[in-house]
């Protein structure tokens, strides 16, 4: 049964999320923090953190790691292919008959539409995950910068992810060893 609920619960949420891995972690957080208390909201953090580090799919690394918790690696299968699975089967179909209407003004609207709800729900779990990582008016200048350079000076996310873990590392380190 602990197979089939994790199934469950990834299905759901790649069936109800529109935008990607960003747009799920709302409703990855209400279902495995809140609701079944699977991950403390540190755990949740740490997992999303890993998660981004790791190539691939942020919402397919989050069910790997959640599900490999869960149930090692039957888990990490079954959760990986409920977050999956709805996916696919509605761009499949959307493949189907998109030929068809992509030119149809009333499907063109409604995606313009639902642009909007798509940044909004990216833009949810980035300040609830800021508040959760500690950042307050003190560090806020921390992601401003990487920000910055990401956007700005077109710096790779790889250089900053891997600047940030050897900061991470090197900082926790001096702590131990004053």
């Amino acid at each position: 049964m602990k197979l089939l609920s994790l199934f469950y619960v990834f299905a759901k949420i790649g069936l109800f999320t529109l935008g990607g891995g960003y747009a799920m972690l709302p409703l990855m957080e209400q279902e495995l923090v809140d609701k079944r208390a699977c991950l403390s909201r540190r755990d949740f953090l740490d997992t999303v953190a890993v998660a981004q580090a790791a190539p691939g799919i942020m919402a397919i690394n989050v069910a790997i790691l959640v599900g490999y918790k869960r149930a090692r690696a039957w888990g990490s299968f079954w959760a990986a292919l409920g977050v999956a699975l709805p996916s696919f089967i509605i761009i499949l179909l959307l493949a189907l008959f998109f030929q068809t209407y992509q030119e149809n003004p009333l499907v063109n609207r409604i995606f313009k539409g639902v642009r909007p709800a798509v940044v909004a729900l990216i833009a949810v779990p980035v300040f609830r995950l800021a508040r959760a990582a500690g950042i307050n008016q003190k560090t806020l200048w921390w992601p401003a910068v990487v920000a910055v350079l990401v956007w700005l000076l077109h710096v790779s996310p790889v250089y900053m992810v891997l600047a940030a873990g050897v900061y991470g590392y090197w900082h926790v380190s001096r702590r131990r060893n004053p």
